[in-house]
């Protein structure tokens, strides 16, 4: 059977997260509905990985089996006239006939954004983690960052509840940039674990806020305990920018 790889973005503030729940409203539920309307079928979607509640994304790849007729390149503009204004289907192309979006995933990029000011934010309020209390070094942050590139067991970095055959990853790029009162973590690796990204902001945050050292990052890994990481930073800051295959 046809298979259509699909790219997507939404805004996940009104959202339980990507995958599909029982008597709760989720992207992938709004996503499916919308291919029923216009096609007629029932399927379930493959995505990449799920995101949490309120989590956002730029590039969440999903894969689908169909058998219908509307041209490859034309479903993505027949479900944005059925979805709603915060979700929308970048582009949909024709994948391989063995195509799968989260075993065939190579790599993947995350952005977290944060709001270092007294005062918080107005209008991009629902996309930045406002932080108030105090000042950010973002120099100390990209001497933690670096601790984490690399393969490394990061299960000091995961919360509990995921399902996963091993705790090790590789961190390939891990860019902070600051611009004013917002900062920047932008990380890509090989796979995530559950709340992994935002653990790694909560942490770096510990060391930019001068309340731990650099190195204090390396013992956290070594630890293999969540316990010893700093918080995980909320959901709203965090967007799936990438997928690559």
């Amino acid at each position: 059977m046809p298979r259509v790889k699909l790219t997507i973005a939404y805004d996940g503030a009104a959202y339980a997260g990507w995958q599909v729940q029982p008597a709760r409203r989720t992207v992938q539920g709004e996503v499916e509905r919308a291919w029923r309307e216009i096609t007629g079928e029932e399927v379930r979607l493959t995505a990449s990985g799920r995101t949490d509640a309120g989590v956002h994304a730029l590039g969440q790849v999903a894969g689908v089996e169909t058998q219908t007729m509307i041209a490859t390149e034309q479903i993505a503009r027949a479900l944005n006239a059925h979805l709603p204004d915060d979700i929308v289907v970048v582009s949909s192309e024709a994948a391989p006939p063995n195509f799968h979006a989260t075993h065939d995933a190579l790599r993947k990029t995350y952005r977290y954004q944060i709001h270092n000011s007294r005062t918080r934010p107005l209008m991009d309020r629902g996309y930045v983690w406002h932080f108030p209390a105090g000042e950010l070094d973002a120099e100390l942050m990209r001497q933690g960052g670096q601790h984490l590139l690399g393969r490394h067991d990061f299960v000091s970095f995961e919360s509990t509840g995921s399902e996963r055959a091993t705790t090790v990853r590789t961190i390939l790029r891990l860019d902070i940039t600051q611009r004013g009162e917002r900062f920047e973590i932008e990380v890509t690796g090989d796979g995530f674990l559950y709340n992994m990204v935002r653990a790694i902001a909560g942490t770096l945050v510990e060391v930019g806020r001068g309340a731990k050292p650099p190195e204090w990052v390396a013992e956290v890994i070594a630890a293999r305990s969540r316990k010893a990481a700093g918080p995980t930073a909320p959901p709203q800051g965090l967007v799936l920018v990438s997928v690559e295959y």
